[in-house]
């Protein structure tokens, strides 16, 4: 069956480009921030009102009002999140019904907190894209309307890059260029190649983590 990569990595690391590169290569990628970005166009948009109410512009979820409303406050986090994540995991287990039937042999769920929230049993194999330090503050702070505060709370939601790059199977540093990044991808695909995943009968029945 499909084998299945569970791609991530902190803020600034290159998870996006690397996500490119995987498509470059004919696997398909299921972006979970994209999943959330067409929620908050449709279904979960008035969900999202009638929690936060002001966060909508003409049925929209404005990511901007939405943000300010709940960052720094866990339980307003949580309540978002209640809402948010059982719609994206119906949208996974879709592009993974797809791919299976497909008969793709590798496809990969790009997700942020994947590590965070202990959704390696959603896998194969977990994929972490990493760069050093240095490189990812740079990047951050480079974004439109980022600050360092901003930054700072994002950064310590996520776990820390080394903990992550332990528990990795495979990692992609994109500190080194993106030349070299493409290259591992294609190790990476390479070492998969011929390899049977689990983890998506796992998704398909509802028992995935």
């Amino acid at each position: 069956m499909t084998f299945l990569i569970g791609l991530t990595g902190s803020i600034g690391m290159g998870k996006s480009a690397t996500a490119a590169m995987f498509r470059a290569f004919g696997v398909p990628v299921h972006d979970a921030d994209a999943a959330v970005h067409a929620l908050y166009r449709g279904e979960a948009a008035p969900l999202v009102e009638a929690a936060f109410p002001g966060t909508t512009v003409d049925g929209v979820v404005d990511r901007a009002k939405l943000g300010a409303a709940v960052l720094g406050n866990a339980e307003k986090i949580a309540r978002l999140e209640a809402i948010v994540h059982p719609l994206v995991r119906e949208s996974e287990r879709d592009f993974v019904r797809r791919a299976v039937a497909a008969n793709r042999p590798v496809a990969v769920l790009d997700i942020p907190l994947l590590l965070e929230t202990q959704g390696e049993g959603r896998c194969d194999a977990v994929v972490v894209v990493t760069a050093p330090a240095e490189v990812q503050r740079a990047r951050v702070l480079a974004r439109p309307g980022m600050t360092e505060e901003r930054f700072r709370l994002i950064h310590v939601k996520q776990m820390p890059d080394a903990e992550k790059r332990a528990r990795a199977h495979f990692l992609v540093d994109t500190g080194r260029g993106f030349a070299a990044a493409e290259r591992q991808v294609g190790d990476i695909l390479r070492a998969l190649s011929g390899r049977n995943g689990t983890a998506a009968a796992r998704i398909l029945a509802g028992t995935g983590d």
